[in-house]
């Protein structure tokens, strides 16, 4: 079997769009990193040719049919049954498989920097990858099937994919198919209205759904490179449903997707934004305390909103959440990593000022490169060589509705990415004061995703060591944004979670904890449920006097 519309929808659900293509990778560093590969073969001929010798050996072996070159069992690309029994097409695969291990194996052996090594590493995937023979016609069986089977009808439809891709499309294979979902229909969909909007943001206030609520207002604060509306996907896995069954008064920020009009707006912005939508729920809640949660980048607006806070000695939120966030980066943190360098974050901070945004469309498309066999050749296979539509699948149709980022907050976050002032508190100043996680001495709950390679759960562990109050630490099973969308019934829900202290490092942490059935959503309400205050009757509507419903959720912002 080839890879499902299904598998190739989750696997790309598994590589949503995070912060990495903030940083970006420039056209510069790729070409210095091919310049180190073909430097290494002129300066070392004779390594070089002792594993184009092991190469021709390997081809040899694979001639005779002696090759013991075989792909991982998990590798969905040959799983058909003709890459096994099929002498040409398995010896087409061998031959390729033996190109690119002698590659790595020359380039482990070289004589490198580790930072050029991984460079060299990167790079030298891309260009494999991309010479896979399953992203031809004439190499791949299950294509070649497809061809014989309709009469050629799957190569013209294939054209007609590209063709369309090339005209609407944003330079890479479309991912997903969106007729099935419409933003507050079938997405976005849970009853509320919005009750606060300035130029920035909408604050949604979502309907309870219990006889009573809690005292303390929840507010979720989104990453600014998404939409909003990633809690609440199609009902069956909305966090925000979730929550409101929990008894928890919920507000949401829908930040505005802004144009190159609004490339002064930086982090300062985002935060005094954030502030006024604060005071906003406080007075509609009555409340003098607020909890909020952030998710991804979302989690450094809601870490610099609190370090502020804490500066100025106001203490309004209760306690705090961060899902699968790094706010101490390093560059060992994923592959990419090893291709950032000053040179690339200033062309990347230039770039984005020369437009006045870094656009969502631009986002996706370096995100798209860094992934290539989940989010490139895949597609390239199903839509293209196969014919088919991409699938149907609300993550990819969320992760697709993408938002720009205003030059000046593009600056912000690189800045951040360079100085790690969470990591180094009281160097970096802010708002007229020093940024110090340490002085947020409230309670706080952080989630990391078990296969995240966004951001990975190692490093969001390091998140515990900065705060200054006591920390819960749990790790769902799953990637990124599915790791968080693991809702209780779901019968594949698993987190880890240790109970003991959390002054080790992150591999102790984990050689401690125990694995439990169910979803990190139970533990996150019973523990947000223990910070918010006694309960309360449910207000009869939404808002008040003077914070009025200004248009139904998801609101408008949503569709900007």
């Amino acid at each position: 079997m080839a890879p499902t519309k299904k598998k190739i929808g989750e696997t790309a659900a598994e590589t949503t769009t995070a912060f990495n293509p903030i940083v970006g990778v420039h056209r510069s560093e790729l070409i210095k990193s091919l310049g180190i590969v073909l430097k290494q073969a002129a300066l070392n001929p004779v390594t070089f040719g002792q594993h184009f010798l092991n190469y021709s050996k390997d081809i040899v072996d694979i001639a005779r049919g002696k090759s013991e070159y075989a792909p991982n069992a998990k590798d969905r690309r040959f799983q058909d049954r003709a890459w096994a029994f099929n002498p040409l097409y398995r010896r087409g695969m061998q031959s390729w498989m033996a190109m690119k291990s002698n590659l790595n194996n020359w380039l482990t052996e070289a004589n490198l920097e580790e930072i050029d090594r991984a460079r060299a590493h990167f790079i030298l995937e891309v260009i494999t990858d991309s010479l896979a023979p399953t992203n031809s016609l004439i190499g791949n069986p299950k294509a070649m099937k497809r061809l014989y089977e309709t009469g050629g009808l799957s190569i013209v439809q294939g054209l007609k994919n590209a063709y369309n891709d090339m005209v609407n499309g944003i330079g890479i294979p479309s991912q997903v198919d969106s007729r099935p979902f419409k933003v507050g229909e079938n997405l976005a969909a849970t009853p509320g209205d919005v009750v606060f909007r300035n130029d920035v943001l909408e604050v949604i206030q979502y309907t309870p759904t219990t006889e009573k609520v809690r005292e303390i207002p929840l507010i979720v604060i989104p990453p600014q490179i998404n939409k909003f509306y990633a809690s609440d996907l199609t009902p069956d896995k909305s966090l925000f449903r979730f929550m409101l069954s929990q008894g928890i008064q919920l507000f949401a920020i829908s930040w505005r997707n802004p144009g190159p009009e609004h490339a002064h707006w930086g982090l300062e912005t985002y935060i005094n934004a954030a502030i006024e939508a604060m005071d906003a729920v406080m007075a509609i809640t009555k409340s003098k305390k607020v909890n909020v949660s952030g998710a991804c980048s979302g989690g450094i607006t809601v870490a610099t909103l609190l370090s502020h806070l804490a500066a100025k000695g106001d203490d309004r939120v209760n306690c705090s959440t961060f899902q699968v966030c790094v706010l101490d980066p390093r560059q060992e943190d994923s592959e990419v990593g090893a291709l950032v360098s000053e040179e690339t974050l200033e062309l990347a901070r230039a770039r984005s000022a020369s437009k006045g945004i870094l656009s969502g469309d631009d986002l996706a498309r370096t995100f798209a490169w860094m992934r290539p066999n989940d989010l490139i050749w895949n597609y390239v296979v199903n839509n293209y060589l196969l014919g088919d539509s991409p699938p149907a699948f609300d993550i990819l149709f969320w992760n697709n509705d993408t938002t720009n980022l205003p030059a000046a907050l593009h600056s912000d976050f690189l800045d951040s990415y360079m100085a790690a002032p969470f990591a180094n508190p009281g160097t970096v100043e802010f708002m007229g004061e020093k940024l110090d996680l340490g002085k947020v001495t409230h309670d706080s709950f952080v989630v990391a995703g078990f296969t995240d390679h966004i951001t990975p759960w190692r490093a969001c562990y390091r998140t515990t060591k900065l705060l200054g109050g006591n920390t819960e630490f749990y790790v769902s099973n799953s990637g990124h944004i599915q790791s968080l969308l693991n809702p209780p019934g779901n019968p594949k829900a698993k987190y880890f979670h240790n109970q003991g202290a959390m002054d080790g490092s992150a591999d102790e942490w984990m050689a401690s904890a125990e694995l439990l059935d169910g979803s990190w959503w139970t533990p996150w309400s019973e523990w947000l449920i223990a910070h918010a205050g006694k309960e309360k009757p449910t207000p009869k509507s939404n808002g008040n006097r003077k914070y009025k419903s200004l248009a139904p959720a998801p609101g408008e912002y949503v569709f900007g």
